[in-house]
């Protein structure tokens, strides 16, 4: 675990996770954020509690045939020790290799299925780079794996989780010291905000 995090899913975004109502790339990323926050760990226990006292107080239903074997086998699949390195989460999927995507950054792709036009990757950022000016067309969660980040909401390090939408702008800056690496959802596209960057943009594929 991580100390000091500063930057955490909303209450809402933690109880739709605990639900299993979050698409597959969110989740992954809150996923992530939880393998390094304790605290939010103990608040995904707590939802997961209290969802399991509503399914005691539920009605029966038959389950469908074969309904007992599918599930004890994705508990067998996505079940983690304790002990796990932070990394786990991103276990039982490819990563492809880092390609240059702008002057200090680079991206690799994490094998999520794109669906819905939303996509996981990974940006490894050089100390000091200033990523361009950009809003959103959708939203793009982020979690900081290594090194850090800041922008005009704060500084984001280790296990700090970034949750952007279409009405927020924001210009980062890769902080000092180690190069910054993130996990990132994000649904729709990047718009490069500067003329200069309206320009570049279809040379970056961002």
């Amino acid at each position: 675990m991580t100390d000091a995090i500063a930057h955490h899913p909303t209450e809402e975004t933690l109880a739709a996770f605990a639900s299993g109502t979050l698409d597959e790339a969110r989740g992954l990323i809150v996923s992530m954020h939880l393998s390094l926050c304790a605290a939010c760990s103990r608040k995904v226990g707590g939802y997961e509690a209290i969802g399991g006292e509503l399914l005691e107080q539920a009605t029966p239903v038959s389950l469908e045939p074969g309904a007992l074997r599918n599930v004890l086998r994705l508990i067998d699949k996505n079940s983690a020790a304790p002990d796990k390195m932070p990394e786990e989460p991103l276990g039982r999927y490819q990563l492809g290799p880092w390609r240059w995507v702008g002057p200090g950054v680079r991206q690799r792709s994490v094998s999520v299925p794109e669906v819905s036009n939303i996509k996981v990757f990974m940006l490894k950022a050089a100390p000091g780079t200033k990523l361009p000016h950009h809003k959103h067309t959708g939203y793009e969660w982020t979690c900081v794996l290594e090194g850090a980040f800041e922008h005009q909401f704060g500084r984001y390090g280790p296990g700090d989780f970034d949750e952007a939408d279409e009405t927020m702008e924001h210009k980062p800056t890769v902080c000092d010291g180690d190069p910054c690496i993130c996990i990132v959802a994000l649904k729709g596209n990047i718009v490069l905000q500067s003329r200069l960057g309206r320009i570049i943009q279809p040379l970056l594929r961002l």
